[in-house]
């Protein structure tokens, strides 16, 4: 999949791509047209960076329904030819949770969507779970016989089936039809589960990786090979290294951190910074002037990993390097320094904004210590990660540090927050947005009595309307 292509911050596409809560509220004041257009391509063109993991789907749905959107784009995407050809969960995934979304708001036609992709798309997986969330039982046991047709008979197809009812998310349909009285529905399907159950049982039986009795250097060696097979089996050797290394193996792991191969230098460092080694930062610093890039990254990670009171005092020494060891001193600072290492944190803050820009994974560590140590003059820089960041994760970061440095943030950036694409940063707007504005009194009200909304959201909105509260 391509790195998505997101549009200016000040843009109604660009807003809705990022997930802003003003992408939303400019949309509804839009021409109806340019909104649901703007609103399509994000559905049918999903533009977050890490798709796994950021939200979008309940706030393009919840938008979809103020708008009164059809879903004739959304049909037509979904049974493109492309569909044929592309058949990564990232093409339709999206619009797959947004159908599922409307279909739990009462959106008969978005269950059908997701009933007839089922049966015939390629990414049917994904709309079975969408289903086994929102369906009834009627309308899951129909598409058992379509979705057992995509399994040849013969022992290939058997096999197939037994793997994707193992790795199943959503188990609820499986279950159903495993009750099915057909031979060719139920009885297939508990053979696949009960090949899916043993083929597991087997795995237990097989594993893989070091033995009780390893010595420290077939520790090395097995770290090391897996290097050469493109796998970083560094982090699981040092917890190998744990169990099977005592005092007197310490120097040779020592030497190994030193000049070693990158598996054993990797896997010493890692070690001995667990282990809180009192020679362990001086290996660090040497891995950063001397070692290859898997080893300065390794050494990088050992050392934020520490929680020491010496490793954040060499973190001070170190905040001011050009290089990477230089940017986690800032990050150790960021998670474990005091008040007297603000203007370090605010430093390296505004280092990565210049230097890498809003999306820079560094900045997730450093805009959560400005707002851990309520450095108020971060507040700048954090205003613009926030507008500008693709990310909405990090953008609900930049809003949690607001809160604890901005004055300006209840009644400001607290208030689009409501609309967030991320249920963490509605839960903050829900805590500190000022209801002097009717539209947050109004969106409290609807997030309080919408069964799609988040626990703890609804909990943070209840604090401030519920009859012990005072703020509206």
């Amino acid at each position: 999949m391509f790195d998505p292509v997101i549009a200016p911050s000040g843009t109604l596409l660009g807003l809705l791509q990022r997930g802003r809560g003003d992408g939303t509220l400019h949309a509804l004041t839009a021409p109806r047209a340019e909104a649901l257009a703007a609103l399509n391509h994000c559905v049918l063109s999903d533009p977050r960076h890490d798709w796994q993991v950021e939200n979008r789907s309940l706030y393009y749905a919840r938008l979809h329904l103020d708008l009164g959107g059809g879903l004739d784009a959304i049909e037509a995407h979904l049974f493109d030819a492309a569909d044929v050809l592309d058949t990564d969960e990232s093409r339709t995934g999206l619009a797959l949770a947004v159908l599922g979304h409307l279909a739990s708001y009462g959106r008969r036609d978005a269950l059908e969507l997701l009933r007839r992709y089922a049966a015939h798309g390629a990414n049917w997986a994904w709309a079975l779970d969408e289903l086994a969330l929102r369906d009834d039982d009627a309308g899951l046991r129909a598409l058992a016989a379509p979705v057992l047709a995509r399994f040849a008979t013969d022992p290939e197809g058997e096999a197939e089936l037994a793997a994707v009812v193992r790795d199943s998310f959503e188990p609820r349909p499986w279950r159903l039809w495993a009750d099915d009285p057909r031979e060719s529905i139920g009885t297939r399907v508990r053979a696949a589960r009960e090949s899916g159950s043993f083929d597991r049982w087997q795995q237990q039986l097989r594993p893989s990786g070091p033995r009780p009795g390893w010595s420290v250097r077939a520790v090395f060696e097995w770290a090391q090979q897996g290097i050469e097979r493109g796998a970083a089996l560094h982090v699981p050797a040092a917890r190998c290294l744990t169990a099977v290394a005592g005092p007197e193996d310490r120097p040779e792991i020592v030497e190994a951190a030193r000049t070693g191969d990158d598996g054993a230098r990797c896997t010493a460092l890692r070690y001995l910074a667990d282990s809180h080694d009192p020679d362990v930062l001086d290996l660090v610093e040497a891995a950063q002037a001397s070692g290859s890039p898997l080893v300065v990254e390794a050494a990088v990670d050992a050392f934020e990993r520490m929680r020491s009171v010496a490793a954040v005092q060499r973190a001070r020494g170190w905040a001011h390097r050009p290089d990477a060891l230089g940017e986690a001193a800032g990050r150790v600072l960021a998670c474990r320094g005091g008040a007297q290492d603000s203007e370090l944190v605010l430093g390296a803050l505004r280092e990565a904004v210049r230097g890498e820009g809003p999306d820079a994974q560094t900045l997730w560590t450093l805009v959560d210590g400005a707002g851990r140590l309520g450095i108020a003059g971060a507040a700048p820089v954090l205003r613009h990660v926030y507008r500008e960041t693709a990310s909405s994760h990090l953008r609900g970061r930049a809003a949690r540090a607001l809160a604890a440095t901005d004055p300006s943030f209840a009644a400001g950036f607290a208030v689009e927050c409501l609309w967030d694409c991320e249920e963490t940063t509605r839960e903050v707007a829900a805590r500190h947005a000022e209801t002097g504005d009717a539209r947050v009194v109004d969106q409290l009200r609807r997030l309080a009595a919408d069964p799609a909304e988040e626990a703890d959201v609804q909990t943070a909105v209840r604090s401030r309307i519920g009859p012990d509260a005072s703020a509206v």
